[in-house]
């Protein structure tokens, strides 16, 4: 892997966003480049400020030390103290994350440089009193965390999440925004979803929900662009890439992106409404970037440690499942997070839809595109329908039930332990198993219909119609969900049963029966291999330490070990390491009895355990388990797994 050459410098101002004006959202707007700005203008400079708005601008004089300078001058401020907050989550993020933490050197002045009262009203909040209806305040931002949610400075980059990044007057959140990111090196290019203006270091956004749902990336960027015309509209797809790699990787990986954003538009017959034409991946795929993807409505922020040389197909999955998010929930959206809320932890019961859908879709337009094969496809599954058999934590909630949990799981932070490994599925993988199991029940029905016609209904009642202010017009509520259901099937029984039983219930769809259908068989991952739970263990200091909670139901539960136990014999044979432990279980049949020792909080314990099959299960095509695909199954397959493009 060569590095990458910098740019030359007469292309150094490109930016990656599309020129259109807010008073016209128009669709058929098409995305242009803002002209290069010659490489001798000063750094620092008043941004133009839009009329009664906000201004930011944000500089990086200490960047190897990952900080940023950031000011915002609110103008036309109403009289009393401005409340002024950093925001507590972000678009995409449903827990809390308190982005203050990582602000300070507050200050607060007039326009013309007077010191105004600043109290810190709470741990997120600041009141600036005396003002005479301007306030200029001011901070540094500490940023050493690239990807979705945070903010990442150095010298090579800045990724900035823009919750993490700025801090807001809630009072104006209706007013229009304008921010000039100042970069340190004229080479870098910025990548956003934000209006450019005639200066390429300087954006609009409408108003605050729009600004903070804009992810911005400073570098030396390899950008590969391309146009796409569906329902009538071109528009521009733009994938603006920070990485490690070679110029030809980069061309590799972005011939598969398209392949993708094609197949995913031929699902619902046509791409969104860009606001401005315009759709960017923000991509960072450096050592010094966190793993993430987070969508937006007009862009998406994916990042990661690993290089294309080495996890380009992991890449790709995160690509795919975040460009799918551009219809599915930034467009159709759930009413709980319509409008987002910057102060508050975001709870959703459709988030088995809006993230679950979305990841069986991920993969499965990347199978469509013929990226990858059936067999492979079917492999992919097996996460999916595994957690689903296995788990014991359909017993305490269903799929509403699981979306509900996000605010406590979705890269919370807690440090007392928990139980989640008996009581909670991912609303991603819980989502992807139901929306394979629909998929599959409605190709099954007398009159075929399927997950697709669903995905359109939903577009056509609550995606299309979009705000003035540019947000969905009719998000939708789970019983809006059904209803589409009903419809597409014509058959409000089918729909209300689903729901009852899969979505608000937590029955386990016949996954067997369903994706034998297409030739794909579930069977026993690991038959006939002695087992009694994969709670997960640790050796320390010669001790094997059970890691965490063990799973309800497994040999392990039933015989009494919990979290931080110390198993020390098997039989009459001492374990010191894990790996003794996997060697003593598997020395054994399923249904033999072994005597296990172990020290718990109440002393040194001992029970008979009963072993049993390892219950784990794999997804794979008929062929690959020497058995026959029939004309029917093959038929079917080829009706679910076939290029949607025309």
């Amino acid at each position: 892997m060569s590095p990458r050459r910098p740019p030359r410098r007469r292309a150094a101002a490109l930016v990656l966003a599309a020129v259109a004006a807010f008073a016209s959202p128009s669709a058929g707007l098409r995305a242009q480049v803002a002209a290069p700005r010659p490489a001798a203008a000063p750094a620092r400079r008043a941004a133009p400020a839009a009329p009664a708005g906000v201004t930011y601008d944000i500089y990086f004089p200490n960047a190897v030390h990952r900080e940023a300078e950031v000011t915002a001058r609110f103008a036309g401020v109403p009289a009393g103290p401005l409340r002024i907050r950093m925001a507590r989550s972000s678009p995409g993020r449903y827990a809390l994350h308190e982005f203050a933490k990582n602000i300070y050197a507050v200050r607060a002045t007039t326009p013309d440089g007077r010191p105004l009262a600043i109290t810190r009203a709470s741990p997120h909040e600041w009141t600036v009193s005396g003002h005479e209806g301007a306030v200029v305040f001011a901070y540094t931002l500490y940023a050493d965390r690239a990807d979705g949610t945070y903010a990442g400075v150095d010298e090579t980059r800045a990724h900035l999440n823009i919750p993490a990044t700025f801090a807001y007057a809630p009072a104006l959140a209706a007013r229009p925004i304008t921010v000039t990111f100042h970069r340190p090196d004229p080479a870098w290019r910025i990548a956003t979803q934000l209006q450019p203006t005639p200066d390429p270091e300087t954006f609009r956004a409408p108003n605050l929900q729009y600004f903070m749902d804009s992810p911005t990336h400073l570098g030396l960027l390899d950008v590969r662009e391309w146009s796409v015309t569906t329902g009538g509209r071109t528009q521009t797809v733009r994938f603006a890439l920070d990485h490690t790699g070679t110029p030809e990787q980069a061309a590799s990986f972005v011939e598969l992106v398209k392949r993708v954003v094609n197949e995913q538009a031929a699902i619902f017959g046509e791409l969104p409404a860009f606001d401005f034409g315009t759709y960017t991946f923000v991509a960072c795929y450096r050592p010094n970037c966190a793993g993430d993807g987070m969508e937006h409505r007009n862009s998406t922020s994916v990042t990661s440690s690993a290089a294309l040389a080495s996890n380009a197909m992991g890449l790709l999955g995160t690509v795919s499942h975040e460009f799918f998010h551009a219809w599915n929930v930034e467009r159709i959206r759930p009413k709980a997070l319509e409008p987002f809320d910057f102060a508050e932890a975001n709870m959703s019961g459709e988030l088995w839809l809006a993230e679950g859908f979305t990841n069986y879709y991920g993969v499965l337009a990347i199978a469509r595109a013929g990226i990858i094969a059936p067999g492979e496809y079917a492999r992919r599954l097996t996460g999916a329908v595994n957690t689903m058999t296995t788990s014991p934590a359909r017993r305490f909630r269903g799929a509403v039930g699981m979306s509900q949990e996000a605010p406590f799981v979705d890269a919370a932070v807690s440090i007392d332990p928990n139980n989640r490994t008996n009581t909670f599925i991912s609303y991603y993988t819980y989502g992807e198993a139901l929306g394979l199991a629909l998929d599959l029940m409605l190709r099954s029905r007398t009159t075929p219909v399927t997950l697709d016609d669903f995905m359109r209904e939903m577009w056509a009642r609550h995606g299309r119609a979009q705000t003035a202010t540019l947000a969905p017009a009719r998000p939708y509520t789970l019983a809006d969900a059904e209803a589409a259901l009903a419809a597409v099937t014509r058959d409000t029984a089918f729909a209300r049963d689903f729901f009852a039983r899969h979505v608000v219930g937590s029955a386990l769809p016949d996954y067997p029966a369903l994706l034998e259908r297409a030739g794909f068989l579930v069977r026993p991952s690991q038959a006939g291999r002695a087992w009694m739970g994969d709670t997960r263990l640790s050796a320390f200091e010669g001790e094997v330490v059970v890691a965490g909670p063990t799973t309800i139901g497994t040999p392990l539960y039933t015989a009494g070990l919990a979290a931080g136990d110390r198993i020390t014999r098997i039989g009459d044979q001492a374990v010191t390491t894990v790996e003794d432990v996997r060697r003593a279980v598997g020395a054994r049949k399923p249904g033999d009895t072994v005597r296990l020792t172990w020290v718990g909080r109440g002393g040194e314990r001992s029970a008979d355990v009963a072993l049993v099959e390892d219950p784990n299960v794999e997804v794979v095509a008929f062929e690959d388990a020497g058995r026959t695909v029939t004309p029917a199954q093959r038929a079917f397959r080829e009706s679910w797994l076939r290029s949607r493009q025309r």
